[in-house]
């Protein structure tokens, strides 16, 4: 474990201690490589080790009920098909979809007997990536050590094929998932997960990884609690983490906030205006992929709820991310392009450019990107926004 990692380390070990009794399972490396569970729970009992029977969603009332039927979907009858269904009858905007979209990924990798690559290219980023996540976690579960080292080798290989890497969109949400996966692997220990993030081959791997780290920690897939959170601290580990792992993780802190203290957007506007003083921007962001996500992504209702923040300096950011959150979910742009479209001025570019950098990760050429762009708005400054935007590849830290 790298104590440059997390600041003040002997102090943060002992309140991860305390508060390991609140996770799922937390797994501690032996000295022959072979991990060992602390408690008798798994971790991730549903996606991790996915097997075929006869149920239909049909037959089900309960929600692990509907993971397994839509899994078993997936493992018969493909993963698209499971996804148009999951779509069509439980819609994409809620927490179920994405836990469903989990078991499809699973289930799906089990169908293709373990080939990352086309799984991925088989899948969809439907019900915020919960499909992309469910590959993953369940690509490590036979892992043979915890060890960073071991992870590290291990990573590094599923998101390198041919089919992952022809697209930006595809590697980021294979990076992404991967950072689920860790956490979900090592019970979520956070410092071994980052470290093996770190040991991906260059900066954007490394972020888009911890971006799937960070999410694991604050909102856990399938139950129990990181150790590494606190009541009494809503922007931890945050706060304490290295320089480098900090833009990362407060993109996504407001998840943790909001489950503290509840849906209340103006007090978590002023704690988001409290925190580092580098740092207030991107938990401004985090605060509008937030709202976006608690809204169903309705352009009016987010601009509303992102006025909130407009005293405390974070209305842009607001903005910016919740239109990366509904492209992230909605690859035409359009449900985006209509929440730019009710606001103006420099807004309104920042806006149009956050819908031209996450499209244009589903496109080879700025020819493509550009055309794009075009489809969305006859205004010439916007279409200058979204290709600026669109010369950006971001990895931020979207999903579900």
């Amino acid at each position: 474990m790298r104590i440059r990692r997390i600041a003040a380390f002997g102090l943060l070990a002992l309140a991860a201690l305390a508060l390991a009794a609140l996770a799922v399972a937390v797994i501690a490396d032996s000295g022959s490589g072979t991990p060992e569970s602390t408690t008798a729970a798994p971790v991730h009992p549903v996606a991790g080790n996915f097997k075929p029977d006869g149920t239909r969603p049909e037959d089900c009332s309960e929600p692990a009920c509907l993971e397994q039927a839509y899994g078993n979907i997936a493992y018969y009858s493909g993963p698209q098909r499971a996804l148009t269904t999951l779509e069509e009858e439980v819609g994409t905007a809620t927490n179920e979809c994405h836990r469903i979209a989990h078991n499809i990924g699973s289930a799906s990798l089990a169908r293709f007997k373990g080939n990352v690559g086309r799984t991925f290219a088989e899948g969809s980023s439907t019900c915020a990536s919960g499909y992309y996540h469910g590959v993953l976690s369940r690509a490590l579960v036979n892992v043979k050590s915890y060890r960073a080292s071991a992870l590290g080798a291990v990573a590094r290989g599923l998101c390198a094929g041919d089919e992952v890497t022809a697209l930006a969109e595809l590697e980021y949400q294979c990076l992404h998932g991967l950072g689920h996966g860790l956490m979900i692997t090592t019970g979520f220990n956070l410092p071994t997960s980052l470290e093996v993030c770190d040991r991906l081959r260059g900066k954007w791997k490394a972020t888009s990884c911890n971006g799937g780290v960070f999410m694991e920690n604050f909102f856990t897939s399938y139950g129990g609690q990181s150790p590494w959170v606190r009541a009494d601290d809503p922007v931890y580990p945050c706060n304490q983490v290295a320089q480098e792992d900090k833009q990362t993780c407060y993109q996504l802190v407001t998840s943790r906030i909001l489950r503290v203290i509840g849906l209340d957007w103006e007090k978590t506007a002023e704690i988001c205006a409290s925190v580092e003083k580098n740092w207030v921007a991107s938990c401004f962001e985090s605060y509008g992929r937030d709202v976006a996500g608690q809204t169903k992504r309705d352009p009016e209702k987010i601009r509303e709820l992102c006025r909130v923040a407009k005293p405390y300096g974070g209305e842009r950011e607001c903005i910016r991310f919740a239109a990366l959150d509904m492209v992230a979910n909605d690859k035409t742009g359009r449900q985006a392009a209509a929440l730019c479209d009710g606001t103006s001025g420099r807004l309104r570019a920042a806006c149009y450019r956050a819908i031209g950098s996450i499209m244009a990760r589903s496109r080879t050429t700025p020819e493509a990107s550009e055309a794009d762009c075009r489809s969305l708005t006859r205004f010439p400054d916007d279409v200058a926004a979204c290709v600026r935007g669109a010369a950006e590849r971001l990895a931020a830290p979207l999903g579900r």
